[in-house]
């Protein structure tokens, strides 16, 4: 056998950066309380927003919402939660019917 060095932590970050995959799932309330720049932020840095909406949605998206699509994320409200995607990561609504 020969013998060779394979850095498998290395080579999983290097994967990670490559495909554009989502970093972390942000759990959050849309009340207008958290600025809008700061959801665009979390976006732009990779994360999945999850925000329970509390209030008039359009209100409260409206000012962020265009800046997600402008940088390829997607949006969607499902039930009472307003779904926001990065760029690289869909949102498959096949299942819905």
């Amino acid at each position: 056998m020969s013998d060779f060095d394979l850095d498998l932590q290395a080579i999983e970050g290097e994967i990670d950066e490559a495909d554009g995959a989502a970093t972390r799932v942000v759990l959050g309330v849309l009340d207008g309380g958290t600025p809008k720049s700061d959801w665009v932020a979390e976006v732009e840095s990779g994360g999945v927003l999850v925000l329970a909406v509390e209030g008039n949605l359009n209100r409260l998206a409206g000012g962020f919402a265009r800046d997600v699509r402008e940088l390829g994320g997607e949006l969607i409200h499902f039930r009472q939660f307003l779904i926001v995607t990065p760029p690289g990561v869909s949102i498959d609504t096949d299942r819905l019917g």
